[in-house]
């Protein structure tokens, strides 16, 4: 069993995530996070990506270091690419990003996925060196597992010709196991890149069933359907302490564990995952018999 002090290690360093949308409820950051936790901005399907520059600028205004997403599916061409990332380097002092495939069923210009954003050069040109591609522990329902195999061979190979300090950045999963073997199994393969893993929020069982079914979790997500069976259970806030023990037990364990940081999805409103996050990597938690923890405070 993890100690407390190998929980707290793995959670110290988490980062955050906020969509414009929800950063409109959100009077000022500091009320929620400390500056020194990096905050993803998300760019979804059908939005305009100068509301994720306008979150980035505040987000930096505010004193917190901005991570805005490229979705490639949602990127016209390499002119509205130049475009957006000047925006946010000019405007935000952005320089690190996430780049993903994003949930677009049909492409709506030039790409597809994230190597064709890469193959353009125009991170480097803008002076972002420090970029996080997705990382699929379940796979993905947009690509099949030999296509995801033979991205990431090619990312770890234009990390190291470029110079660049890639990373990937999961999905939240809902139990270790799955994780643990993907995670193996990227060391069998050669990937060198580390491993930021996705860990869902505080949450109620009923808000975290309609986020995994959006967003396409794979077999983890049986752990909800199970407890669901209890309808009682429904509107009941789950805490990822079990994972997170399993998670901090296996990267103490094994030395050759690729997950270096651990990425928050604020699925039930981000001050109570926040909340519950600092507790942790604070140290301020109590272990149970049933390999999970508490935290020592009330989360409201």
């Amino acid at each position: 069993m993890a100690t407390p002090e190998q929980i707290q290690s793995f959670l110290s360093g988490f980062t955050a995530e906020t969509t414009p949308k929800s950063a409109e409820k959100i009077a000022d950051f500091n009320d929620h996070l400390h500056t020194d936790t990096p905050v993803y901005i998300t760019f979804l399907p059908g939005s305009d990506f100068n509301d994720t520059v306008a979150v980035a600028k505040r987000l930096r205004r505010e004193g917190f270091t901005p991570i805005p997403h490229f979705a490639a599916r949602s990127i016209t061409n390499e002119a509205m690419l130049e475009d957006c990332i000047k925006k946010v380097v000019g405007e935000a002092d952005v320089n690190q990003v996430l780049c993903i495939g994003g949930a677009v069923d049909k492409p709506v210009g030039d790409y597809s996925d994230t190597t064709q954003l890469l193959k353009t050069g125009l991170f480097e040109k803008h002076g972002i060196h420090r970029i996080g591609v997705a990382g699929h522990p379940e796979g993905s329902p947009d690509m099949p597992d030999s296509a995801i195999h033979d991205a990431l061979m090619w990312k770890n190979q234009y990390a190291s010709e470029t110079g660049t300090e890639m990373y990937l950045v999961t999905q939240f999963t809902f139990e270790a196991a799955p994780i643990i073997a993907w995670d193996k199994s990227l060391q069998k393969a050669g990937n060198k890149l580390p491993i930021h893993i996705g860990v869902p929020g505080l949450a109620t069982l009923k808000s975290l069933l309609m986020h995994a079914k959006a967003c396409g979790v794979g077999a983890s997500m049986r752990v909800l359907t199970r407890q669901a069976k209890n309808v009682t259970k429904l509107l009941v806030v789950n805490t990822p302490d079990r994972i997170v023990h399993d998670l901090a037990d296996y990267q103490h364990t094994d030395p050759d564990c690729g997950i270096t940081g651990v990425h928050m999805y604020p699925l039930g409103g981000l001050r109570r995952t926040a909340e519950w996050s600092y507790a942790v990597a604070a140290g301020d938690i109590t272990l149970d018999q049933k390999g999970g923890f508490s935290v020592n405070r009330e989360i409201t």
